[in-house]
This record gives C-alpha cells, sequence and structure tokens, in this order.
C-alpha cells in the first residue's frame, strides 16, 4: 500500500533528512552529563560548538542591566528587519575596537537570528539555485544545509591536503586549487559562485595568513567570484605564546581580519560573516551579522530578512553589554585565558599519548587523527571507533562524518562545553582508554 504523506516534497525531505547525525546519542550524553558528586560516571558532550567558559561573567553583567536599567520603548515596536541602529552601531564599534581595530560603519552591517541564517540569506541573495560554494575541507558539516536548504547552493569539499601534518605552516591551498575546482564544477553544469572559509577554523583551529587573503581575493575579484570570510571565532584566540605551546608553532601566523582588506578595497565581492554566539558562549541568543560593502547586498537584506530578524529585547540587551568597554575588554580577556587553558589541558594529553593533531591558533576545538586505531581506513570503521570511544570514557567527540575530509579516522573535539576540571576528568578517561587499546 502507497505510504500516504501529508508534506510538499521540500517537506518530506526535511522530516527524513536529520540536521547531524549524532543528535540522537547527543540528547542521550546531555541527559547523563558528568557530575563529580552526584553523577561521577556520566558523560561528557564535546561535540556541539558550544562555549560556556565564561557564560557566569557574562550572565551577571546581563542581569546587572536588566536590574538596573528600564527597557526603552522602542523595544516593543517593529524595528528595521537588518537591527536597528542602536545596535549595529554597537556592533560596529565592537568589531572595530576588538576584532578589525579600525573604524567600521554601520551601514555596512546586517543582523539577523543566529550564524545559520546570515548565512543562509547571503546565499540566498549572492547565489542562484544550483551554483555551487567551494570550502576547503575538513570544514563544518552544517555548512550543507545552511546554503542548501533554502538557497539551493551546492557544496563542493576542496581537497587541499590528506594528513594533518600538511597543516604545520597553514592552510595548503592554492590558485590552482582554485582554478581546478572551478573547471570541475563547470564541466558538471554549475556555477562556482562562492568560496567560503573560516579562520580560526572549524574544526582545526587554523587561521588564514593575511597574504594569503589578498591572494585569494585578487582571484576572486577577477572570476567575479564572491569570498566570504567566516570569523565566527574570530576573538576565540589561544595564546600561541604561552611557554608550554610556544615551540608547536615555529613560523607563528598573525590573526588579521578580513575586514581590513574589505575595507580598503571596498569590493562587491568580499563579505564576512560575524556572530556573538562562539566568542561571547551564547548561542542561544541567535545574533549574526553580515559584513559588506556591497550595498545592493545589504539593501537585499533588510528587504527581506523581516522573518530574521533577532528581538528587539536582544538587541538592546546585547548592545548595553558592548558598548560597556571596560566589561567588554575584561571579558575577552578572562575568555582567552580559560580557552588557553583549555587547549593546554586537551593537547597536553595528546602529545603524551603521540596522537597527532593540528596546533590550533584558536576555536573551539582541537582537530586530532586516531586513524592508527582503526583496522580499516573506512567509514564503518570510523564510526565504530566513535561508539566505542563514548561508551568506554562517557566523551561525546565528532567523527570526521560531513566535514569532507578526505582521511577516515580524524574527530572534533569541542573543549569549551564542559569546565576546567571536568575536562581534566574527560582527558584521563581518555588516556586510559588509549593505552588499552594499544596494548
Amino acid at each position: 500500500m502507497e505510504e500516504i504523506t501529508h508534506l510538499s516534497t521540500r517537506g518530506q525531505n526535511a522530516a527524513s533528512k536529520p540536521l547531524r547525525m549524532d543528535l540522537e546519542i547527543y540528547k542521550e550524553a546531555m541527559e547523563n552529563r558528568y557530575h563529580s558528586d552526584t553523577n561521577p560516571n556520566g558523560t561528557f558532550p564535546m561535540t556541539v560548538a558550544e562555549n560556556h567558559l565564561c557564560w557566569d561573567m557574562l550572565r551577571d553583567k546581563m542581569q546587572e542591566i536588566s536590574r538596573d536599567q528600564e527597557i526603552p520603548e522602542w523595544v516593543a515596536s517593529y524595528g528595521d528587519p537588518a537591527g536597528v541602529l542602536s545596535f549595529r552601531e554597537a556592533v560596529a564599534d565592537f568589531l572595530g575596537e576588538h576584532l578589525m581595530r579600525q573604524v567600521i560603519e554601520p551601514e555596512t552591517l546586517a543582523c539577523s537570528v543566529g550564524a545559520t541564517s546570515v548565512i543562509e540569506m547571503t546565499s540566498f541573495l549572492l547565489a542562484e539555485s544550483g551554483d555551487t560554494a567551494v570550502i576547503p575541507a575538513p570544514s563544518y558539516p552544517v555548512y550543507s544545509a545552511d546554503i542548501g536548504v533554502m538557497a539551493g547552493l551546492k557544496r563542493f569539499d576542496l581537497q587541499t591536503h590528506h594528513e594533518v601534518s600538511e597543516l604545520a605552516n597553514g592552510f595548503p591551498i592554492t590558485l590552482s586549487h582554485l582554478e581546478n575546482a572551478k573547471k570541475e564544477i563547470e564541466e558538471n553544469g554549475s556555477e562556482f559562485r562562492m568560496l567560503i572559509l573560516t579562520s580560526p577554523d572549524n574544526p582545526s583551529g587554523g587561521i588564514y595568513s593575511e597574504n594569503q587573503f589578498i591572494q585569494m581575493a585578487d582571484w576572486c575579484e577577477n572570476e567575479k567570484i564572491h569570498l566570504i570570510i567566516n570569523e565566527i571565532y574570530g576573538l576565540a584566540t589561544v595564546d600561541v605564546e604561552h611557554p608550554e605551546i610556544r615551540e608547536d608553532y615555529p613560523n607563528p601566523i598573525e590573526f588579521k581580519s578580513f575586514g581590513n582588506l574589505m575595507k580598503e578595497r571596498k569590493s562587491p565581492y568580499l563579505h564576512l560573516w560575524y556572530s556573538l554566539s562562539k566568542d561571547f558562549g551564547i548561542s542561544g541568543y541567535r545574533v549574526g551579522i553580515l559584513h559588506s560593502y556591497n550595498e545592493q547586498l545589504i539593501t537585499g537584506y533588510r528587504n527581506i530578512g523581516l522573518t530574521h530578524a533577532i528581538s528587539n529585547h536582544t538587541q538592546w540587551l546585547l548592545g548595553e553589554v558592548l558598548n560597556d568597554q571596560v566589561f567588554v575588554k575584561k571579558y575577552l580577556k578572562s575568555f582567552k585565558e580559560a580557552l588557553t587553558k583549555s587547549y593546554l589541558i586537551v593537547c597536553q594529553t595528546l602529545k603524551k599519548l603521540q596522537i597527532p593533531f593540528n596546533p590550533s591558533y584558536g576555536s573551539l576545538f582541537v582537530w586530532i587523527d586516531l586513524s592508527s586505531l582503526m583496522d580499516t581506513p573506512s567509514q564503518e570503521a570510523q564510526h565504530q571507533l566513535w561508539l566505542e570511544i563514548f561508551q568506554k570514557t562517557g566523551m561525546l567527540i565528532t567523527p570526521g562524518n560531513g566535514f569532507g575530509h578526505s582521511k577516515k579516522g580524524m574527530f572534533r573535539v569541542v573543549i569549551t562545553s564542559v569546565s576546567h576540571t571536568e575536562l581534566e576528568v574527560a582527558m584521563e578517561r581518555f588516556e586510559n582508554f588509549i593505552l588499552k587499546k594499544k596494548s
């Protein structure tokens, strides 16, 4: 008997495809979280990119604002779909002071509910359905849905390396990679419309150099391809001068925001994404930001962005937070110290166990190579190892499925979703597991 459905074809596709392959087991891990007293055998959810390191500090600040200030009248009314002016001014001052270190005009910003919304809106406005976005692998798995569900773009995973050791001196991406990708895409009947880079990167923690930005911007402008840099982890940077890890960066790359090159060129093909979700650890507040000197793009964003508009109360509250420069500087300093400590806890264990990983400049992750623990370099073996790690240690990390990378056995560890004390317990369990596995 034919199955009866009450959904459109799009609805059926949505109902049949989970957002992430690990959501069910993530829910299981969240319901059994570790607690030193009440649940010492519990789990450590370290798969979703959340930052909980300095939430108490930020929560206290927002409670103070809510207690001491009256909510303005405009909060209860409709506002600019791309963000009310006072909020965009606060964001522009914040980004100019801390990320780009130069004056940013609020007219170059459009805001909506989270980074996902910004990626979706930008893709919808810049590309045609069926066009292709090129993304160097490995990269954020949910880019596929962000650019594909509404905008209808295809994802092309650009292979620039196979071994994690090839990232030692930065991303080995070349113009030849881009030329070959363009040729392959066009031969398959599509258009190379967007090049998306994440810096600091998810999952590798690497960053792109200023020279790489210049080189790729030149190529993209010449080819009329939109170059978008996702700097959602732009202030989640590790202290690479820390004495315990300094030797891991023999030729350190200096992080410089792509926004600097954008302001210099004011090109309609250069754009930047940002969000408050990661650096401030407030994914639930849903604040994403597009920065572009393409006036048509910003206007289009505003004209169709009403369904993606951020709550006015959220804009007011976070605008007040960002306008307190003393607090913001104190918060960012504390976050950098806490992030570096989390990174040290993880990489010390990895070094002790001689597990290959990419020395991270930033982001919330460490990208590790556990392929030596697999009998075969297959997706199935990788999946089984992932489940075994969870069952034996309680650590739920992210397998390489969906990152688009050529090598099997790669895993992403979120280092900011648990406290330092919890992270130490998790890594102790991980060490015991690896030693038993190797023996």
